[in-house]
């Protein structure tokens, strides 16, 4: 389980590290592709093998359904963790999230997020904007 906000340095070779509450989660690797809103999406293998199943079943015949395909998986790289519990960002993504030499990592519970700190300050201010709608979904709730 992916939970928490942390921040991290990028350094000059791209590598980012994991915070160590999610490394375990990772032993058997991690893919990072394209995420939306213009950050990365970081899942364990599994989850990415079940998203990519799942993916890979929709329609062809949807442009929506290809769309989401090439945004998944063509920027998608998948990698291990470091003995320093690093991943290697590559430089097309980097590109893509607007990344510099930090880095917010966003846990969310199955997969977590990757910003360059910048961005994710415009996310937060847009959740505290939109407090009310998001208590009346988890009002719907049944927990």
């Amino acid at each position: 389980m992916f939970l928490g906000e942390y921040e991290h340095t990028i350094d000059d070779k791209g590598r980012l590290a994991i915070p160590a509450r999610f490394r375990d989660a990772l032993n058997e690797g991690v893919v990072i592709t394209r995420g939306f809103d213009k950050c990365l999406m970081g899942f364990p293998r599994s989850v990415w093998e079940e998203l990519a199943r799942q993916v890979s079943g929709l329609p062809m015949g949807h442009e929506e359904t290809r769309q989401l395909q090439r945004m998944l998986f063509s920027g998608a790289a998948d990698m291990s963790l470091d003995r320093q519990g690093r991943i290697l960002i590559p430089q097309n993504l980097r590109e893509f999230a607007e990344l510099g030499d930090q880095a917010i990592i966003a846990g969310l519970n199955r997969h977590f997020e990757i910003w360059a700190p910048r961005r994710w300050q415009h996310v937060l201010s847009a959740m505290d904007a939109n407090a009310s709608m998001f208590a009346q979904k988890l009002a719907e709730l049944r927990f």
